[in-house]
């Protein structure tokens, strides 16, 4: 089933807030990736050959039933271009091109998630070539997942087959072409991907 939307929590762990000097907030702050930059499954992350900075962010990916009940988990990596996202920040811009450009949300294989409750405590870590950059619990989160859910679903028009990436822990930073990025998400899943960039198309 095509992904359509998916539905990020931005700040959702006080320390990765903190990291790139925002403020904690005070209800779910939530921004879209286009569906359309999902890749399910793929053991390639592919940069677009425009890009300069693109960092990772490891988080867990909620997917809700034609029920509107989360289902499903998954491993999923927010993937970002910092510096494009920065100068938009800057200019007062939106920076949908910074969070949804072509493969900007590699996911791993889905696992069932029939109790929240059993994941409520889980930890979730990223590797680059074997150096742990990224660690955090979902007990840590500022908001768990009923009230992300409950908010997503009162202000937003959610479909069936939707993600929700529930936020991602302190850590982040870039992806150079060769990294080897493994993410685990305890006792569920571990998934590894190898970065390489596109390669710029030749001017006829």
């Amino acid at each position: 089933m095509m992904i359509r939307n998916i539905w990020c929590v931005g700040r959702n762990y006080a320390d990765h807030a903190k990291e790139l000097g925002n403020e904690v907030p005070s209800k779910p702050l939530i921004f879209l990736k286009a569906g359309s930059s999902a890749t399910v499954n793929s053991n390639i992350i592919e940069i677009p050959y425009w890009a300069e900075e693109v960092h990772h962010e490891v988080e867990l990916a909620l997917k809700l039933s034609s029920h509107l009940h989360v289902i499903e988990g998954a491993l999923a990596l927010d993937l970002t271009e910092r510096k494009v996202q920065a100068e938009a920040k800057k200019a007062g811009l939106p920076w949908t091109l910074a969070k949804s450009f072509d493969g900007a949300c590699p996911i791993s294989s889905f696992f069932m998630m029939k109790k929240l409750d059993d994941f409520k405590d889980r930890s979730i870590k990223l590797w680059v070539n074997d150096e742990l950059k990224q660690e955090g619990r979902t007990s840590q989160m500022i908001f768990g997942f009923e009230q992300l859910v409950d908010h997503i679903k009162t202000y937003f028009p959610v479909c069936q087959g939707d993600l929700i990436l529930t936020g991602t822990p302190a850590g982040v930073g870039p992806l150079r072409a060769g990294d080897i990025v493994r993410a685990e998400f305890e006792g569920e899943m571990t998934h590894t991907w190898k970065v390489q960039w596109q390669k710029k198309p030749t001017e006829e």
